[in-house]
């Protein structure tokens, strides 16, 4: 349904009212994505309201990601020197080497769903992180999938009951697609 006021016939004001519940034009249907972009308009300002609530606790939610990622695969955080040897849970929450990593992760993180809508932009930073990645000994490729269900995990546990089952779906699209740039750009490098 459009707008009476854009065809050419001549209405009177109470007809046009009377037509429009609340008095306005339907608003444009949202702009299309990128076709690189796996998220429509529609889920892709759902993911952006919804990040706020992350944006809000960005180093507990990271913290909490890899404290998950390290109980699920001990052998992750051999890679990392300065807490290596932690034991606890407890340990590395508090450790400042792993909530400056954490900080680091989240920021790019961060950057690509902030701007997720700028496709070369995030396809760009993402490439170019996963890149570094190659001077870390021991890292590889695969171990970017690591990530995928802590960070699931972390956010859910961050956002509460605000993380339906339709945010779900849109957060694993997103990570899925940061992790596959991310692979690209360690194996392209």
């Amino acid at each position: 349904m459009g707008c009476r006021h854009s065809t050419p016939t001549e209405i009177t004001e109470n007809e046009a009212v009377e037509e429009m519940a609340d008095g306005f034009c339907d608003p444009a249907p949202p702009a299309p994505t990128d076709s690189r972009l796996p998220l429509s308009a529609l889920q892709v300002f759902k993911l952006k309201k919804s990040w706020k609530g992350i944006k809000r606790s960005l180093e507990p939610t990271g913290i909490e990601m890899f404290v998950r990622m390290f109980k699920a695969n001990r052998g992750l955080q051999s890679l990392f020197s300065s807490f290596k040897d932690l034991k606890t849970s407890d340990e590395l929450r508090v450790n400042e080497a792993l909530e400056k990593h954490a900080g680091i992760v989240m920021g790019v993180l961060d950057e690509c769903i902030s701007n997720i809508d700028n496709v070369d932009y995030i396809l760009d930073i993402l490439t170019k992180t996963g890149a570094t990645h190659k001077n870390f000994p021991g890292f590889t490729a695969e171990f970017f999938w690591e990530i995928e269900t802590p960070f699931l995990e972390s956010v859910k546990l961050t956002l509460g009951d605000r993380y339906t089952d339709n945010m779900d779906s849109i957060y694993k699209i997103t990570i899925k697609l940061i992790l596959e740039n991310l692979v690209k750009g360690i194996k392209e490098s």
